[in-house]
């Protein structure tokens, strides 16, 4: 057969393939792949490539098989060295215009082995193409040795090949963003497209790590098939899927369902997805790798080495240990037999900055018990935790959605897992914007009396969104039912509902109302309610237009908002204030301490059983100057979290001041420590035997400090009493901060006569009453003294 010959045949045959009705799919990219193998084959025996002992070899996709209709040929004739030049180029034209006259796209070279292996050396596209070569027709000796040569190169050259194409990757991404948050996606050049896929096998290739390639076939066949359905549609070679187009490729998908547009954004979404966090924790390991082991000694030999010594495990919580700069399951961990685990898990991993290990998260989807409803407290915790971590929050919860576990615990996830937002000012899907939204309020947790109510709304205020009808009021009937199973009081529950329904109320009302007239801040005023949502809403609203995009937000609009919020904040003013602390709870803690107390008259009480999730811790003794500080310090030595504290000074019936502090603690992993050994530490403490800042100081050096979490915040609260001082704290969590804070207190020799603790997730709210020796409330010199010293040891820490 001739070469016209042949040609005519193919043109013929792959116009009838193509044209055929169905959905494409990968049996018609095998069957195009050979169709055009034998068609080159047949070029091949008439070019008379077969005489100079050459071999006609596939590169790239079509060195794969992953022929799409409008996809360019990826040829390299291959020639050996002793092959004179004019046969070369001569048999070189009789390949190459046939395909040109049959009106495709041709990418080819023309090299000996040798000049191939060195420009694969020097380009890391030639490389790539070159790690999947196949033999069309010829000498397959010649691929072979080619092959095996250029993946020698690639493995003893990766620490430096692996950077490059590193960079590449940020570069692509720079250019043309995230595949799955993209309303108009670029399958191919895309973060988690069919070129992160190449670059998955290529690190699978260079032995340095493990790469989730078979895993990812239906992902990787989901965007072959989309790729093929949008050349078809548009008789074009463009990868990018464009608005216009989303219909048609659907139906040519033959995708069924009420809007098969969406259907198709909402997969592609989901495949770039996982190819995406499949490439975020293979590089992950990468980066890691070559840090340990050092770029010049060869990642390779270093990998066996890791693999051959036994990493150490620090603890992280209970559960959960460090190891390899990850985040894993203990050894005794049960997740089967403790449900709160896989939550407990993420919150450690991101409030300490590290990622869940794909094999923790595997075991924790597969084994975890149930959640009972409505959730404990530990749980809810751990949640407001993981979102209270700010960014590092996002890969730990793409972990877990990856392997469906968000699905599981909250089933009203599922309708917004990469649902696509259909307007171009978002730049994310739903799911992800509502995480993004989480991540964004968690710089504004100061702001707010409550931040575990600003974290969770933030994360549910556009759950409604991904069903038909109104997502303001889906939202409101999914959160008053989903609000109670995570465990949250009745009034709570109304304030996420509350913040559901009006997320929008600020942005809405600032720009499209007149501000200067009464009714239009008399009506957010009644639809607010009090202080305490107007905050929540306010910081909301700008977490909410800091993950939607920049265009969602200016100058202009925030300075309506904030004027919106004063003139509402002043509606609201003249509310009663809240209470002072009672005694109450004290005087009854009070008398059950009087039987546990020591000679010294210092008695502390354990009670293992105190409900919430929580193990309560009773201390009572002589009131005196830096008690607080010596028992937080005494707990944070046991490493018992400190969840809440009420702290009061009462008269006992000897007619003695006492101080009577009742903690709610939970251990940081393991059993809380006997209560004997508490009473003897307290003891110790306060006679200055046992020096429990030097020994915190001394630990405080092996934690890293948390990152990208808000400034703390110290504070007087004007007109909050009228017998002491009030000074609030806001922080994020930290191994011994209330310790802190309080010795810095005393040091400024001023005395607690009460104090209310809390901790919200990851964020402490803390309040002290402040008195000076005389009893007296504090000047404001001497307040603002004490609140720049609080903030101090703050910072210090």
């Amino acid at each position: 057969m001739t070469a016209d010959e042949a040609t005519g045949t193919y043109v013929e045959a792959r116009a009838e393939l193509l044209g055929r009705t169905g959905a494409p799919d990968a049996s018609r990219r095998r069957a195009l792949a050979a169709l055009t193998d034998d068609w080159l084959h047949a070029l091949y025996v008439a070019s008379g490539a077969g005489g100079i002992g050459a071999a006609l070899v596939g590169v790239g996709g079509y060195g794969r098989g992953d022929l799409a209709p409008g996809s360019d040929l990826d040829l390299l004739l291959l020639h050996p060295p002793s092959a004179s030049p004019g046969d070369v180029t001569a048999v070189a034209d009789r390949l190459w215009y046939p395909v040109w006259d049959a009106g495709l796209k041709l990418d080819h070279a023309v090299r000996a082995p040798a000049e191939a292996r060195r420009l694969a050396a020097q380009d890391i596209k030639v490389v790539l193409g070159l790690l999947d070569v196949r033999t069309v027709a010829g000498d397959d000796a010649l691929t072979k040795a080619l092959r095996e040569s250029v993946l020698g190169d690639w493995r003893a050259l990766a620490p430096r090949r692996l950077d490059e194409l590193r960079l590449g990757v940020e570069e692509r991404i720079a250019r043309s963003g995230e595949l799955a948050h993209l309303l108009e996606p670029d399958l191919k050049d895309s973060y988690g497209g069919l070129r992160d896929l190449v670059a998955l096998r290529a690190i699978a290739a260079s032995w340095v790590t493990d790469a989730p390639v078979a895993s990812l076939a239906a992902h990787r066949d989901l965007l072959l098939d989309v790729r093929d359905a949008l050349h078809l549609v548009t008789s074009r070679s463009s990868d990018r899927l464009l608005h216009q187009e989303q219909g048609p490729v659907a139906a040519r998908l033959e995708l069924a369902g009420e809007d098969p547009a969406d259907a198709l954004l909402r997969a592609v979404s989901g495949a770039g997805r996982a190819v995406a966090y499949a490439a975020d924790t293979t590089w992950h390991r990468v980066e890691r790798l070559t840090r340990r082991s050092g770029v010049r000694n060869g990642i390779a030999g270093a990998a066996r080495r890791l693999r051959g010594t036994r990493p150490e495990r620090a603890p992280l919580a209970e559960g959960v240990v460090v190891q390899d700069g990850e985040a894993v399951l203990a050894a005794d961990a049960r997740p089967e037999r403790d449900p709160v685990l896989v939550l407990r898990a993420a919150a450690a991993a991101a409030q300490a900055g590290l990622r869940l290990a794909p094999h923790a998260v595997e075991r924790l989807a597969r084994d975890s018990a149930e959640l009972p409803v409505p959730w404990p407290a530990p749980a809810r915790d751990a949640l407001v935790s993981l979102l209270g971590a700010g960014r590092p929050a996002v890969p730990v919860w793409e972990a877990l959605d990856q392997s469906d576990i968000w699905s599981r615990l909250l089933p009203e996830w599922s309708a917004v897992r990469s649902a696509p937002q259909h307007n171009p000012v978002h730049r994310f899907t739903v799911d992800r914007h509502l995480v993004e939204t989480a991540v964004q309020s968690a710089a504004h947790t100061r702001r707010v009396d409550r931040p575990d109510l600003l974290l969770v709304g933030a994360l549910l205020h556009d759950i409604g969104k991904g069903r038909p009808g109104d997502h303001t009021d889906n939202g409101v009937a999914l959160v008053e039912a989903l609000a109670p199973r995570l465990g949250f009081p009745p009034e709570d529950c109304d304030v996420l509902v509350a913040l559901v329904r009006h997320h929008l109320l600020l942005p809405e009302t600032a720009t499209r109302r007149d501000l200067d007239d009464p009714a239009t801040v008399t009506a957010v005023a009644a639809a607010v309610g009090d202080q305490g949502t107007l905050d929540l809403l306010h910081a909301l609203t700008e977490a909410d237009a800091a993950a939607t995009g920049p265009a969602a937000w200016s100058d202009w609009k925030k300075s309506l908002v904030d004027d919106l919020v004063a003139r509402t904040r002043s509606a609201l003013a003249g509310r009663p204030r809240p209470a002072e602390p009672r005694t109450t709870t004290a005087q009854h803690r009070l008398a059950e301490a009087v039987r546990a107390t020591s000679a010294d008259g210092v008695a502390v009480l354990l009670d293992e059983d105190a409900g919430a999730g929580g193990t309560t811790v009773t201390v009572a003794a002589p009131d005196r100057s830096g008690l607080l500080a010596a028992v937080a310090g005494v707990l944070s030595l046991h490493r018992l979290q400190v969840r809440g504290a009420q702290v009061d000074t009462v008269t006992a019936p000897d007619g003695s001041r006492r101080a009577v502090q009742v903690w709610t603690v939970a251990p940081a992993y393991g059993d809380p420590p006997p209560e004997d050994r508490l009473r003897e530490d307290v003891t110790r403490a306060l006679a200055g035997s046992l020096d429990v800042a030097a020994r915190l100081d001394a630990r405080e050096q092996a934690y890293p400090a948390p990152q990208g979490t808000a400034a703390p915040r110290v504070g007087i609260v004007p007109g909050a009493s009228e017998r002491a001082t009030v000074l609030e704290v806001r922080a994020h969590d930290a191994p011994a901060l209330l310790h802190r804070v309080t010795r810095a207190i005393a040091a400024a020799d001023v005395m607690i006569t009460a104090a209310r603790v809390a901790t919200l997730g990851s964020e402490v709210v803390d309040v002290f009453y402040l008195v000076d020796r005389e009893g007296a409330p504090l000047s404001d010199a001497r307040a603002a003294t004490v609140s720049v010293t609080v903030l101090g040891a703050l910072a210090g820490g």
